[in-house]
């Protein structure tokens, strides 16, 4: 009954709303008492009303959060504490935990027989959050399928339990049947993977369980624990997926797998690492068709871009792009090639992994055990006529004398290397054992570069800041200045209650003066190269970072995170 009076007053709230007209609800209603439906339905499929409308119209009408099912993160965890037959009977998926309560997304917020079912099946208090029945169908589909494969691949693992060393033929077998259940949770979990806009997937062997985490804006999410019984199944999947020797489990091995999901195409790096409890796979998700090859897009101030435009526009020198692995060293590199690829110039790089595919670009793929090396394929290159050579990381000091020496020969020689900031470059390569005399005539500029979380859009809130934080966070404030307004994470649907959605990066251009090539002849620290460069106007990654707070990008805590 008390359902019955919900949806009633939910029909007035779409007319107050002005979704829709006296009319058309008429006309719902005749077509509902025709077809069996309830009104809203009937107004749905006469597209008089949208299914988000219905349900956002439901939402305030009860007082209740409206959550968009397509776009936010869903515990699995919380997920795992309602069976699947109840889901499917009552409409509703749990989303997430709240301290002690379960927060839940439902269709139909009146159904007070489900609400009461899920308090006793759970023994939790239970918020409702509503969300649209596709939105809701799709989660159900989407959650227990993973559940119900993994269940049924455990199992499976259960009645073979005895013979995972015995026979490696039949374990191959196995992992290659179309119909396998391990086939479909292996699928399972790069498809939800993609859909969560996962970096990187983690499956980590412990004693009793497997662990499986997805890498979303940078920071690391537990998505599912499978029994342990599924390990050796999915670990024998992935390495025949990646052509690696699956017979070899002693050893760190890579490999890559090209797949097309959702309509993407994705690649995939895989690399494997033997553990005290069995090997932990790390799967790198490249999406192709999504990269970024703009450099107006990666976030660059306008005072770094111009500095950086300089150096890149000159027809030689060499161009040093610096961070960790995963900062988007690679995806600027890539973007300003597209800049610099025209037909009039050759354009040739030599990468481990070739990441992306540029047209126009000849791309070559290392390849250590054919005795390809970066080192002799840039031997081979500068015998190619190239006018623009990239590399994808210099290890070594034979990689490092070549490029040094190709920059200083009419290349535009483009590269990336591993230190903390852009002066560190400097010291590193006299470091690995070229000539500082060759350093500072050969290097043009150097770019640090870091990847900050974006504050989500629907959830962030403004708040003045002390002055004792900003002290703290070094904020550069003026003297006489107003207190700037600055935005925190909040969390909400959107960003899966983390505050954050999406990347910037934040960037430390540093052009090799005069002054800073004196320096380096002198062999002074990159602490001493640093301060010059800052009187001479590099803006650092803190800098930049903080300039990004104040524009309302990201938030003080994100930079404090990322930047030293």
């Amino acid at each position: 009954m008390k359902s019955a009076m919900g949806r009633a007053r939910q029909l007035d709230e779409l007319l107050l709303a002005g979704l829709v007209t006296e009319d058309q609800l008429a006309l719902g209603r005749g077509e509902a008492a025709l077809r069996g439906w309830p009104v809203g339905r009937a107004l749905v499929e006469l597209g008089f009303v949208t299914d988000e409308g219905l349900a956002v119209a439901l939402a305030e009408q009860y007082g209740l959060s409206f959550i968009d099912l397509t776009e936010s993160s869903v515990d699995a965890m919380a997920v795992a504490m309602v069976p699947e037959p109840a889901a499917r009977r009552h409409n509703c998926i749990p989303v997430r935990f709240e301290q002690d309560r379960l927060v839940v997304a439902m269709v139909d917020p009146a159904n007070v027989v489900a609400i009461d079912d899920l308090r006793a099946l759970t023994k939790r208090d239970i918020e409702i959050v509503v969300a649209t029945k596709s939105d809701v169908s799709s989660a159900i589909n989407r959650f227990y399928r993973m559940d119900s494969a993994a269940e049924s691949l455990a199992e499976e693992a259960a009645a073979v339990q005895e013979a995972e060393d015995k026979s490696l033929e039949d374990a191959v077998k196995s992992a290659g049947a179309d119909d396998a259940p391990i086939i479909k949770l292996v699928n399972l979990l790069i498809t939800q993977a993609v859909s969560d806009r996962a970096s990187d997937i983690h499956i980590e062997p412990e004693e009793k369980v497997l662990r499986i985490r997805y890498r979303v804006d940078g920071v690391l999410h537990e998505v599912m624990t499978p029994p342990k019984s599924v390990q050796a199944g999915i670990t024998s999947r992935l390495k025949i997926m990646a052509d690696i020797n699956i017979a070899e489990r002693r050893v760190p091995q890579d490999g890559r797998i090209g797949l097309v999901v959702q309509g993407k195409q994705i690649d995939i790096r895989v690399a494997t690492l033997p553990t005290v409890h069995g090997e932990k796979l790390v799967l790198r998700l490249l999406d192709k068709s999504s990269v970024l090859l703009k450099l107006s897009d990666l976030g660059f101030l306008q005072h770094n871009y111009e500095r950086f435009r300089e150096s890149f526009s000159k027809p030689y020198g060499q161009i040093l792009v610096t961070g960790p692995t995963g900062s988007g060293k690679s995806t600027t590199l890539y973007a300003t090639l597209n800049i610099l690829n025209r037909p009039e110039v050759n354009i040739i790089t030599v990468e481990d992994p070739v990441e992306y595919r540029l047209p126009g670009v000849n791309q070559i793929q290392t390849h250590p055990k054919a005795g390809l090396t970066f080192a002799s394929a840039l031997r081979s290159i500068l015998r190619s006529d190239p006018d623009i050579i990239l590399i994808g990381e210099i290890r070594d000091r034979e990689t490092a004398q070549i490029a040094t020496e190709a920059a200083l020969t009419g290349h535009l020689v483009l590269s990336t290397l591993h230190t903390n900031d852009a002066p560190s470059a400097l010291t590193r390569l006299v470091e690995m054992g070229i000539e500082p005399y060759l350093v500072s005539s050969a290097l043009d500029c150097v770019v640090a570069q870091r990847l900050a979380r974006n504050l989500c859009d629907r959830c962030k809130e403004p708040y003045a800041p002390t002055d004792e934080e900003l002290r703290a966070a070094q904020f550069p404030v003026a003297a006489g200045e107003e207190p700037p307004k600055l935005y925190k994470a909040v969390g909400c649907s959107s960003c899966g209650q983390t505050g954050y959605k999406g990347r910037s990066a934040l960037h430390e251009v540093m052009p090799v003066t005069e002054g800073i090539q004196k320096l380096i002849v002198e062999n002074g620290s990159s602490e001493t190269i640093k301060k010059l460069a800052i009187e001479q106007g590099m803006i650092t990654l803190r800098h930049d970072g903080m300039a990004k707070v104040k524009a309302g990008i990201t938030s003080i805590e994100e930079i404090l995170r990322v930047v030293v």
